[in-house]
């Protein structure tokens, strides 16, 4: 039996607003704020939408919980607490010392679909992973894209598997040990579906980044587009028990406030953190080297938890590949140096000359103020490797030996380490952009778009796959019957080992990155990192090299590769292999 429901919705620029239910029109009242309500009687799973002025059809709801018929449809009920958990016993995980598995639910498997993710967590906790980062999975136009063109922010994609299949998936996580991160997306919104500028001004006068108009976070009306954030944060976190949040691109939220958007919504989730009685992690994706970004507010910071460090990728992935091209200029010509800065300070820019921006950028970290695990360290993750023009995988570049090098280094870094889907064991399909955009002139225009961008950059434009080809697609998703041939065998085991070896020894997760020191020889490539009693040995070169210590090693606890000799305090390592080697105090 249908039953009394009030729907509101914050629409200040249109005149007049009905509600169009279940086929039936119902007159709407506004308040002085600009909201719009009407009580009237709905089934728990009706369909509705909001007549805007004379405007034909109904607009879907901008804090819609279920999209059934796509973006441009009818808004469906769902009531999130109509799901039965089964996490009761889950009490959370805090961030330091653990492991991060970056996934794109389309792709991770053949299915494409949150219960389909599910079927393959076993590997995950064999893996030994303590979260899992989902990649963007809210409303978006079509069947499969990454994810950064949502335009329904409270809604999930349907093809995934809708809000009940996504409370599945985090139930099932939390059930085997494994916390959620959610990839969210503050910054814009996609080009197809968006319906919120009739409703309200969700877009800044005048103001605009790279994927299109800045998001008012400060103009007039701005309170409840910021509330309209922040309050999606907290369905995350509350109604869908998911344990942190990823902020893409928060260096593109212009906000002139004297408190920052990123710091409101600090304060909030730390309040929602002890209501629930678990750790909620805020997790920024940011350009701008400030380490202010990850400071406590307390300290002057916007508080919060962690931030993705590109330097770090960009250090490793020019050593071990040898590229130097854009952005990657100046971490290749830092050499082994550079690594061992970012190993032990976070920030290749600091404060310095950046040849790219043609500018200086950043500021120091306080090591002494700061812990490692602020920083999230990988060597591949969705962008590094689908922003590439044919979206290669480093394990199509290089050697078994030297992916065991990079897995080594980040697994062993004093920062929270990331692995991107299937990296694992070195998979061979590649990670392209993908698109499916219904409209054909959106999809030429995304294409085309893709093709100049990779032209300015020195890329030959025949090799650029085409978005919207939906063998673009398919030819991105995981192989899993890799897992048992080799070398990507060997490649897992090498990150298994790893990942427990990290679990066995303290000194691998310990934060303080005061107590890290880098030594290294640029002419023989080489890198020595000291992380407590343990020496973390890499051989980047093609022959083995014979490397004093500043301690007598005593035992080798993980070899990438062939076992290493140790003659006191000089370890021979073979080519193309790292080590990590105990020591007599």
């Amino acid at each position: 039996m249908p039953q009394p429901v009030e729907f509101s919705v914050w629409a200040p620029l249109p005149e007049r607003v009905r509600l169009s239910l279940d086929g039936q029109v119902h007159d709407m009242q506004r308040d002085d704020a600009g909201w719009w309500r009407v009580t009237a009687p709905a089934e728990p799973e009706s369909d509705y939408g909001f007549l805007l002025d004379d405007t034909e059809p109904a607009r879907p709801d901008p804090r819609s919980r279920r999209q059934p018929d796509g973006v441009h449809g009818l808004s469906r009920r769902y009531d999130p607490s109509s799901y039965s958990w089964g996490d009761r016993a889950w009490t959370g995980r805090p961030l330091a010392g653990g492991v991060v598995y970056e996934l794109h639910v389309g792709t991770f498997t053949r299915e494409g679909t949150f219960d389909a993710v599910v079927r393959n967590l076993d590997h995950l906790v064999d893996l030994g992973v303590d979260f899992i980062e989902l990649l963007p999975v809210n409303g978006f136009n079509g069947t499969h894209n990454w994810g950064y063109d949502g335009v329904a922010w409270y809604a999930v994609q349907e093809t995934y598997g809708g809000p009940a299949g996504y409370q599945r998936l985090v139930d099932a996580c939390h059930q085997r040990g494994i916390g959620v991160i959610q990839d969210v997306v503050y910054n814009h919104l996609g080009p197809s579906g968006n319906y919120l500028p009739e409703f309200f001004p969700i877009f800044a006068e005048g103001g605009a980044n790279s994927w299109g108009n800045s998001i008012n976070l400060a103009g007039p009306d701005s309170d409840e587009v910021r509330r309209y954030i922040i309050d999606n944060a907290l369905m995350w976190l509350r109604d869908m028990h998911v344990d942190g949040l990823r902020l893409d691109a928060v260096h593109a939220l212009v906000d002139e406030r004297a408190t920052h958007v990123l710091e409101e919504m600090a304060q909030e989730v730390e309040k929602l953190s002890v209501a629930e009685g678990r750790p909620l992690t805020l997790i920024a994706e940011s350009d701008l080297n400030d380490p202010g970004m990850v400071t406590p507010r307390v300290a002057g910071g916007k508080g919060l938890d962690a931030q993705w460090s590109d330097d770090f990728h960009h250090s490793l992935h020019t050593q071990l590949t040898g590229e130097g091209q854009g952005y990657y200029a100046d971490f290749a010509a830092g050499g082994l140096g550079g690594l061992a800065k970012v190993l032990t300070g976070a920030y290749f820019h600091a404060g310095d000359w950046s040849s790219f921006r043609r500018r200086h950028h950043g500021r120091p970290v306080d090591t002494n103020a700061l812990p490692g695990w602020k920083f999230v360290g990988y060597l591949q993750d969705h962008d590094q490797i689908g922003n590439r023009a044919v979206g290669d995988r480093i394990s199509a570049t290089l050697s078994p030996g030297l992916l065991g090098v990079g897995a080594t280094l980040v697994l062993t870094s004093p920062f929270t380490p990331m692995l991107f889907m299937g990296e694992e064991w070195g998979a061979s399909t590649p990670w392209q952009f993908f698109t499916s955009h219904p409209e054909p002139e959106l999809g030429k225009a995304t294409a085309e778009g893709r093709i100049g961008e990779f032209a300015e950059h020195g890329w030959d434009a025949e090799v650029v796959p085409d978005p919207q080809d939906p063998e673009t697609f398919t030819r991105s998703k995981l192989d899993w019957a890799e897992l048992t041939e080799e070398p990507h065998a060997h490649v897992l085991a090498v990150h298994k080992a790893l990942i427990a070896l990290r679990r066995a020894h303290p000194d691998l997760v310990d934060p303080d990155l005061t107590a890290v020191a880098v030594s290294w020889d640029d002419a023989d490539r080489w890198l020595v990192v000291r992380r407590g009693s343990l020496r973390v040995v890499a051989n980047l070169s093609d022959s083995p090299r014979e490397i004093d210590l500043d301690v007598d090693a005593d035992e080798v606890l993980f070899a990438s590769g062939e076992m290493p000799t140790l003659d006191g305090g000089v370890v021979t390592l073979p080519a193309e292999s790292a080590a990590v080697l105990s020591t007599r105090r």
